[in-house]
């Protein structure tokens, strides 16, 4: 019933979460034969099915490389995120994983779930490293010494101020938007872009999570991940995990807006890296998520539920950027109505109230001077037909007989 009431109240989400399913049926049957690459194919999937979906449509030797760079950070990752990986343990690898991944005997047990079987046989994407060309491996392999370099300096010295919020977020995505800009390059299809469009195309990405995963961050075991800058919470509550707790719920809304805020500072940064990209594909492999980041901003800001559990874009508007995600035009066009719904959510007590209005005015004028909001629908106003209920029920019903079919043919 959750399902047919989703699709009841939001009929124009038939159609992208019926592409979407289909899409990903097909990418699921575009496994390479080779072991190593299915492993890693198959492992990108179970790690990030949207970034799976997106990485399909890049010319094939671009995506092996990036299928490979994200496995690679993926596993840095999971090795920083490991607090039960003692410190003493984990600088030594985080230093030296960028000499790791020459090595097709080397793995290292930690993460849970599909990170700890990335881990286990983690050879497999070092196998699949080797075979790249040399340009991807030299980028390939800086930015993951660069990186793993930041996390190590982070593991000893915590969040404090917006600069070092800035600088962690640098190391930790800033430098996959550096890295991604180099594989680009090396493919032929793009120029290199400057450092600081590619910083904030990964600062706007990474803050974004780091809002939306405050409760899982803040409740992680054995020893909770505090990424939030002590120069913001302290301005509101005595320690970061009180944030969580009912009785400062208000405190914790103006916390949660100025974080908000702090990450809209990017999004120009963010179009203008976008407005010069050249291959449709890559476009679409960069401009999605951001689009999904703007759309998950709108979502968490002034939203208490941040505290409470998982805030994150229904499912069937996720498909509806998917889908429509082309151009400049629908990019300006999602910026524009995401910042919309955020703005129509700011309340005029918030303590930053001035400097979150003035910099969606930055972000709306920006879009409107496009010249281009008339060439898309919107995500704010419904266009298109109004389906009745017999007929959004008649839709649904067929969808799942279709849906049914498929899996019927697999087993």
């Amino acid at each position: 019933m959750g399902i047919l009431r989703a699709i009841l109240k939001h009929p124009e989400d038939i159609y992208p979460l019926l592409k979407l399913k289909v899409a990903a049926r097909y990418a699921e049957k575009q496994i390479p034969p080779q072991p190593h690459w299915a492993f890693c194919y198959i492992m990108l999937h179970k790690v990030s099915r949207s970034f799976s979906l997106v990485i399909k449509q890049l010319p094939v030797e671009l995506r092996d490389a990036i299928c490979i760079f994200y496995l690679v950070l993926r596993a840095l990752d999971t090795v920083e995120d490991d607090t039960s990986v003692a410190t003493e343990v984990k600088v030594p690898i985080l230093m030296s994983f960028h000499r790791h991944v020459y090595d097709r005997e080397w793995h290292f047990s930690c993460g849970t779930k599909d990170y700890k079987v990335l881990m286990d046989q983690f050879h497999h994407v070092s196998t699949a490293f080797l075979e790249l060309g040399k340009h991807y491996k030299e980028a390939i392999e800086d930015i993951t010494m660069r990186m793993g370099a930041g996390m190590a300096k982070f593991i000893y010295k915590e969040v404090e101020t917006i600069d070092d919020y800035d600088e962690y977020c640098h190391h930790v995505a800033g430098l996959v938007g550096l890295g991604l800009s180099k594989l680009f390059h090396a493919s032929g299809k793009e120029d290199v872009a400057s450092d600081s469009l590619c910083n904030s195309m990964g600062l706007f990405l990474q803050k974004t999570n780091i809002i939306r995963d405050y409760l899982e961050d803040i409740n992680e075991v054995p020893k909770c991940r505090m990424f939030w800058p002590r120069q913001i919470w302290s301005k509101y509550v005595d320690k970061l995990e009180d944030l969580k707790y009912e009785e400062n719920s208000v405190k914790a809304i103006q916390c949660l807006n100025e974080m908000v805020t702090n990450s809209l500072s990017h999004v120009e940064d963010c179009l203008t890296f976008l407005s010069t990209l050249r291959d449709p594909a890559i476009f679409r492999f960069c401009a999605i998520p951001q689009v999904m980041a703007i759309g998950t901003l709108a979502k968490c800001y002034n939203n208490i539920e941040v505290f409470r559990g998982v805030v994150k874009m229904r499912r069937g508007l996720t498909a509806q950027v998917i889908d429509r995600t082309r151009n400049m035009a629908d990019v300006y066009g999602a910026f524009f109505d995401f910042s919309c719904i955020l703005k129509s959510k700011v309340e005029y007590k918030d303590p930053q109230v001035a400097k979150t209005l003035k910099r969606l005015e930055v972000i709306l004028r920006t879009c409107k001077n496009s010249g281009t909001l008339n060439k898309r629908k919107s995500f704010v106003i419904k266009s298109g037909p109004n389906y009745n209920s017999t007929f959004v029920v008649v839709l649904v019903v067929l969808v799942a007989i279709l849906l049914g079919y498929q899996s019927g043919n697999r087993t």
